[in-house]
């Protein structure tokens, strides 16, 4: 395995802060599009059932994470030959921003499936392309010894973005139809309408907005890498390159299996992302303001997680603080898929005529957990890619991590949506989760960090 990766340099405090606030200008695509506001919104509205609407967006994100999971690592390998890092988030954030204001266009309908499903994808990939490039800015900004805490500290920051997008959607924005009134108990602000679900659909607009704002400090204050070589004849360089990278990965024992490892878990978490919102709308029958609070909750505890995830990542190491990430994450979804309206852990708690609370309470203390284990084992993924490489080779290690966290991200979303659709079952639908986490953690003692003794 390749030296533990040190950096060249580290910014000054506005440096940092500009890296930081990356994963707040980001965040509200996760939040309000992936999971808590739209996704629901186009299972619930758009689609013709709850069931086909969570095999639509299956395919969706697929195709996204296809896309970014062929072009990611060759993109990297190009960028390390040239330098800047910049440039090529300019380039993606435009795919990000204009596939999320077209979300603004899918009325409620199946007339609008084709311009949701286009929104979604080019939001994926602007969105996953910008973030490869930013994250490998990372290990030349602080110490090795200070990147657990850089990086939980900028996920947790990211969470609290999302807290706020999500606040200002369903308590300024997103209304029912029946009462015409926000969270807030106010009439949506700028004139949207309730019955045509504008507030909902707003949230792509509202997403496109705030990136745009909120990325500028990262353009303006953080140092990019220097130029190293011409542009002329990078694609074949990096190409070539990232060959020989290839050939020599299967020998270096350590980066190897955390790759595989992340690909396998990290994909589990991104479709428990991708899919809990539209799974307690349809499963539990929650409405867009009920599932909203259900994410404000999540994200709050996902910025404590980022934020104690990072001290302990500076003083465990990140591999322990994503190996019990699994864990929890693992037990949790194992609670989710055994609630339903009236159900815990398959046990009957009421019926339709006389509903119990339990199961809501359940899946408010599952998401909590989740928000928590999922921002700390995220922030610590991205210090432990770093232990594994070279520091001149780390745009190419994310692109590779990209390709790691996409080569089964398209696949995992495809299982569910092949899951559903043959067992006609959200609840059974979800199921192929659990085993991306348990295959992604049986990996991990191979993967060492700066934190274990040599392999």
């Amino acid at each position: 395995m390749s030296d533990i990766a040190q950096p060249t340099a580290q910014a000054d405090r506005k440096g940092i802060y500009g890296w930081m606030m990356f994963d707040w200008a980001t965040q509200p695509f996760h939040t309000l599009i992936i999971t808590f506001v739209f996704a629901p919104y186009f299972t619930s509205h758009i689609a013709s059932t709850p069931v086909k609407g969570q095999e639509i967006w299956g395919y969706a994100t697929g195709l996204g994470g296809l896309a970014i999971a062929l072009l990611a690592p060759v993109l990297g390998a190009i960028a390390d030959s040239t330098g800047p890092r910049k440039p090529w988030i300019v380039f993606f954030s435009i795919f990000g921003v204009v596939g999320c204001w077209l979300l603004w266009y899918a009325a409620p309908g199946t007339d609008s499936i084709t311009i949701a499903v286009i929104g979604v994808v080019l939001g994926l990939i602007g969105m996953e392309f910008a973030a490869v490039f930013n994250n490998a800015m990372m290990p030349d900004l602080v110490p090795r010894s200070h990147l657990g805490r850089l990086s939980g500290s900028a996920w947790a920051l990211g969470y609290i973005g999302g807290i706020i997008s999500l606040v200002l959607v369903l308590g300024f924005m997103s209304a029912t139809p029946e009462s015409g009134k926000t969270l807030f108990g106010l009439t949506p602000i700028l004139g949207l309408d309730a019955a045509t679900y504008e507030g909902d659909r707003a949230s792509g607009p509202l997403t496109s907005l705030w990136y745009v704002i909120f990325v500028l400090p990262m353009f303006l204050f953080t140092p990019d890498a220097h130029k190293r070589m011409s542009h002329s004849g990078a694609v074949m360089r990096g190409l070539r390159e990232l060959g020989n990278t290839l050939r020599k990965l299967p020998a270096q024992r350590s980066y190897f299996s955390y790759l595989i490892s992340s690909m396998l878990y990290r994909d589990g978490l991104n479709a428990l992302y991708a899919f809990g919102g539209i799974y307690a709308a349809g499963v539990l029958g929650w409405s867009i303001i009920q599932i909203g609070v259900f994410g404000i909750l999540a994200a709050l505890t996902g910025v404590f997680g980022g934020w104690l995830g990072g001290k302990a990542d500076d003083r465990y190491g990140p591999k322990a603080v994503v190996s019990i990430g699994i864990i929890i994450l693992t037990l949790c979804c194992l609670v989710i898929v055994s609630t339903s309206k009236t159900e815990v852990f398959f046990i009957s708690v009421g019926d339709s005529d006389a509903p119990s609370s339990l199961p809501t309470i359940i899946f408010y203390v599952a998401g909590c957990l989740i928000g928590a284990a999922g921002a700390a084992l995220q922030a610590a993924s991205r210090t432990l890619l770093v232990d594994q490489v070279e520091p001149e080779r780390v745009t190419e290690a994310f692109g590779l991590y990209a390709l790691s966290g996409k080569a089964t991200t398209f696949v995992g979303p495809l299982l569910i949506a092949q899951a559903t659709g043959m067992f006609d079952s959200q609840r059974v639908g979800v199921t192929p989760v659990i085993a991306l986490f348990v295959l992604g953690i049986i990996l991990l003692p191979f993967v060492r960090s700066a934190h274990s003794k040599p392999a």
